[in-house]
């Protein structure tokens, strides 16, 4: 294992470790009762009964679901829209005031409306789902295609390349780290979405049993369930995280001249 690969495992780790740490000596000396803040021991428990058993995972498998397909229908919007600001100076002047009012939103606010266009559920959750995720992939696309090195673009165009050819062949693999840095962004917060929306549109996910164990003062419970959240968000953003190193790679081996 190299040294680099050693500090990208061992940081998070010996971080995690004093955050846990600290975490237990207040929960111990704070003198706060149980249902306020439970120590470590108590959550593992919870959460180790909670996985154990076949209650949860149906939550779990919704709020997923959500996440993804809010993440898609976001990315699926955003990425033609990248290509369109990029390549027409009059789309990207006209598109961009707007971005930037769009974030201006919170997006809880239009959670109501989202219920009355299309009702509760599904639909509307990954509705909300894809707002949150669409600006970051945009905004990482287009940055994206845009630093793609313009004597790479034209040596393409004198060898005949068109404009599909020199979205697919050249522009779209180079501009694909910055790509999937967006989509590694957007799904975390696709996740926010889907807990949010379940918990204000309703829903059966991971945000419906935190408004139960809310309304039963299931302390521990809930901190289980966050943290169900903060590992599907990690290991998607990991994931993702590695994808982009190897497409890095990559892109550089594309962009390095042959002699």
């Amino acid at each position: 294992m190299t040294r680099h690969a050693r500090h990208t495992w061992l940081a998070p780790l010996a971080l995690g470790a004093v955050l846990l740490a600290v975490w237990a000596l207040v929960a111990a000396f704070a003198g706060l009762p149980a249902f306020l803040l439970p120590g470590p021991l108590d959550v593992a428990t919870r959460l180790v009964g909670m996985l154990g058993g076949p209650v949860v995972w149906p939550y779990v498998a919704l709020t997923l679901a959500e996440a993804l397909g809010g993440c898609a229908l976001g990315a699926a919007v955003a990425l033609p829209l990248a290509v369109l600001v990029h390549r027409s100076r009059w789309v990207g002047a006209a598109v961009t005031p707007f971005l930037g009012a769009t974030q201006a939103i919170p997006a809880i606010a239009l959670a109501p409306l989202l219920v009355l266009w299309v009702g509760y559920g599904l639909t509307a959750i990954m509705g909300l789902c894809s707002l949150m995720v669409f600006f970051p992939i945009l905004i990482s696309s287009v940055v994206g295609l845009t630093h793609v090195p313009r004597e790479v673009v034209d040596a393409a165009r004198i060898d005949g390349a068109g404009s599909w050819d020199l979205l697919r062949h050249v522009e779209a693999p180079l501009a694909l780290p910055n790509v999937l840095a967006g989509l590694r962004n957007g799904f975390t917060l696709s996740v926010t979405g889907a807990v949010v929306g379940e918990m204000v549109m309703g829903g059966e996910g991971l945000g419906t049993l935190l408004t139960l164990q809310r309304d039963a003062v299931d302390t521990a419970g809930m901190v289980a369930v966050i943290v169900m959240l903060c590992v599907i968000a990690a290991s998607a953003y990991t994931l993702l995280l590695v994808v982009e190193r190897r497409s890095t790679i990559v892109a550089d081996v594309r962009e390095t001249p042959r002699g």
